[in-house]
C-alpha cells in the first residue's frame, strides 16, 4: 500500500543524508556546540516560542511526533517539562539521548500510535503533519493519545485565506482546468519520497474540533520559512547584512499577514480537548494567538 511505502522512504531519508553514526553525532555536536546565535535558531525560535504559554505550568507530560533530531522535545524539557521524543526511525534519536539532547524516546508512526488514551497532556508535530500519508489519521491518534490537546505547527494553505483569489480561480476552473492550473502552479505539491505535501487551514482545523465536539481552537501566524543553506553557520545580529534583510523581509511579511494582505507562511494551531485555565488562555492571547470557542453540540 501507498502508506506503507511512505513510511519506508520516510524513515530511510536522513539515513541516506547522515548514513553514519559518526555523521549523526557529528552532526549533534556540532548543533549543541554554537553557543552564538545563527540564523537557524533564530529561525526556529520563532517556533518555539510559540509553545511558551502551554509551557508556562511546569511538569507537564509532552510526546514530540516526528523529532528526528530531538530538537522539539529538548526545548520543551529545558522550559522544566517532561517529553518524549518520537519519529518512524530512531537512530538520531538514540544517539541524542546518549548526548543528552533528550532524555527518552520512543519509534512511533503517528498515524498508529502505541500509547493508550490520553497518555500526554499535550502532543506536539511540528513540521512533520505535511510529510503524512494518511494525515487525518494522524489527527485522530493525536486527539486520541492526548489529554489536554495538541499542537500543530504546519505550512498553511494560503488560498483558503485569499478569497478573491479563491473565487478568482473558481472561475477560471469552470472555463479551463488547465488555465487554472497554470495560475494556481502548488494546488498539488509533492515530496522526492513521494507524498502529497499537505498545508492546514484554520478551517479545516475549527470543522475537525466541532466534529469531535472538542471546546476550543487556538491560532496564530508565523513566517519563519526564510532558511538557506548555510543558516545554521551564519550569526543572527545586526552586523550580518544577510540577517539584516531576512529581518526586513519578516517584518515585511508579519505586517501584511496582520493586515490580512497575505496569508502567514505557517500556522500554529492548538486543538484543546480540555478549556485551560484563565491565565494560560491570557498568555495565549498576549502572544498573538486567535481563540476560536467551538460551541457544543446542541444533540449530544
Amino acid at each position: 500500500m501507498f502508506n506503507l511505502d511512505s513510511y519506508e522512504k520516510h524513515s530511510q531519508w536522513y539515513n541516506q543524508k547522515f548514513p553514519t553514526e559518526e555523521s549523526k553525532s557529528t552532526y549533534l555536536k556540532n548543533h549543541l556546540n554554537i553557543k552564538q546565535p545563527t540564523i537557524g535558531k533564530w529561525l526556529q525560535a520563532i517556533f518555539f516560542k510559540s509553545l511558551n504559554p502551554l509551557l508556562a505550568d511546569k511538569n507537564g507530560t509532552w510526546l514530540t511526533l516526528g523529532d528526528a533530531y530531538g530538537f522539539d522535545a529538548q526545548y520543551i524539557l529545558k522550559a522544566g517539562n517532561k517529553a518524549i521524543a518520537s519519529d518512524l526511525n530512531t537512530d538520531f534519536l538514540t544517539i541524542a539521548k546518549d548526548q543528552q539532547v533528550i532524555t527518552d524516546f520512543s519509534l512511533q508512526n503517528a498515524e498508529a500510535m502505541s500509547y493508550p488514551n490520553h497518555a500526554f497532556d499535550y502532543i506536539l508535530c511540528k513540521e512533520s503533519y505535511h510529510h503524512f500519508p494518511r494525515p487525518y489519521a494522524a489527527l485522530y491518534e493525536m486527539a486520541r493519545v492526548a489529554k489536554k490537546g495538541f499542537i500543530l505547527m504546519e505550512p498553511q494553505d494560503p488560498i483558503l485565506k485569499m478569497p478573491l483569489l479563491l473565487g478568482l480561480m473558481n472561475v477560471v476552473s469552470a472555463f479551463s482546468d488547465q488555465l487554472s492550473k497554470k495560475l494556481w502552479k502548488n494546488r498539488f505539491s509533492y515530496e522526492p519520497v513521494g507524498n502529497f505535501i499537505y498545508k492546514i487551514s484554520e478551517r479545516e482545523l475549527e470543522k475537525f474540533a466541532a466534529g469531535l465536539n472538542l471546546p476550543m481552537v487556538a491560532f496564530k501566524k508565523l513566517n519563519p520559512n526564510f532558511y538557506f543553506e548555510g543558516a545554521n553557520e551564519s550569526l543572527a545580529n545586526r552586523k550580518n547584512f544577510k540577517f539584516l534583510i531576512i529581518s526586513l523581509k519578516k517584518l515585511v511579511r508579519d505586517l501584511f499577514a496582520k493586515i490580512g494582505i497575505v496569508p502567514s507562511q505557517v500556522l500554529a494551531a492548538i486543538i484543546f480537548k480540555t478549556i485551560p485555565d484563565e491565565k494560560t488562555l491570557r498568555n495565549l492571547k498576549d502572544t498573538g494567538y486567535r481563540i476560536v470557542n467551538i460551541p457544543h453540540n446542541p444533540y449530544q
